[in-house]
């Protein structure tokens, strides 16, 4: 590389880093090509590494995180060549430390229900932590390699989970330098918005409250036509039975706000495994907690998807469909 001739990813580096008077967000449209470069390795590894962590310091605005998300969708449709439509769309990219995985009860429950759940996340990014793919190939449920696959699961069991590794490789390699880097980047923030098979419901978690209006943002910008986002249990989209839980959401394209009041004390120290999600399930062993946390998190997809108006109606019928579940899982 000649050194002279700068290159054509430096200006949104600059863009962004040039001190605190100097610099800006990026348009959408700047954003949506900055990524496009990265996904076709036009960018050098160094010139990656300076631009995730100052938009890092910095903190994603919400035309960034669209045209990020724009740029990722025309990489991944290149290889969709089924039509795909599921009801649900659900992001899973943190793990679980302290709880196990009670959202995948509710996710499961759903699919249960007749309602088509589509699942993608990531996997081993971060030390002692469990994660969806991990419990779900536990549970004897596949992960979805190719969008045939994808397709050929949702029809038979309204469920189906593709890893971020299977689903757009690039962002996998940089979700994977979080132990060189040393923090998560901006592609945590996005994947959770990626919604690639363009379903009309998005559930979206995050770690602080503070990146609530952001995600909402971005769901607009991106035209989302039902959306939820809140502060779940460890980053994942699961309701917290110990706290009141402020939902911000779109319904129809229209912004919505509600609040679910504290349901229970902070719960005791729970085995974090794939058998104490089947303990739950099958009703071997009790945990108020946990099935707090499961009916909590199926309400909030329900009234998301627009089945309730209300969240009160929501919960009654979570309670439903969790007294008429199948004692399998799959």
């Amino acid at each position: 590389m000649n050194n002279t001739n700068e290159h054509a990813f430096a200006q949104f580096i600059r863009t962004i880093g040039k001190g605190k008077t100097g610099r800006r967000s990026l348009t959408l449209q700047e954003a949506q090509t900055a990524m496009q470069m990265i996904l076709a390795n036009k960018v050098e590894p160094l010139q990656l590494g300076a631009f995730l962590m100052v938009l890092r310091v910095k903190e994603e605005s919400a035309e960034e995180i669209a045209g990020f998300v724009l740029a990722c969708r025309e990489y991944i449709h290149q290889d969709k060549p089924v039509m795909i439509q599921p009801d649900l769309d659900w992001s899973s990219y943190a793990g679980k430390k302290r709880q196990p995985p009670w959202f995948l009860l509710s996710a499961l429950l759903l699919a249960q229900s007749g309602y088509r759940v589509f699942m993608h996340g990531a996997s081993g990014h971060t030390p002692n932590r469990l994660y969806s793919e991990e419990v779900l190939k536990q549970l004897g449920i596949t992960t979805a390699t190719h969008w045939q696959q994808c397709q050929q699961q949702l029809n038979d069991h309204n469920f189906s989970f593709m890893p971020i590794k299977s689903l757009c490789k690039p962002l996998h390699d940089i979700i994977e330098l979080r132990p060189l880097l040393g923090l998560r980047s901006p592609v945590h923030t996005l994947t959770r918005l990626l919604n690639p098979l363009n379903a009309d419901t998005t559930l979206q978690s995050v770690f602080h409250p503070s990146y609530t209006d952001t995600h909402h943002h971005a769901a607009q910008l991106l035209m989302q036509k039902n959306a939820a986002v809140f502060k779940g249990e460890g980053g994942e989209v699961e309701y917290r039975p110990q706290a009141d839980i402020t939902v911000k959401g779109l319904s129809n394209g229209k912004s919505e706000l509600y609040t679910i009041p504290r349901q229970a004390e902070a719960p005791a120290d729970t085995a974090v495994s794939t058998q104490t999600l089947l303990d739950l399930w099958q009703e071997t062993k009790r945990d108020s907690h946990g099935l707090k946390a499961v009916l909590g998190t199926t309400a909030i997809a329900l009234k998301t998807m627009g089945v309730e108006k209300e969240i009160s109606q929501a919960q009654q019928l979570a309670q439903q469909l969790w007294d008429q579940r199948k004692e399998s899982l799959v």
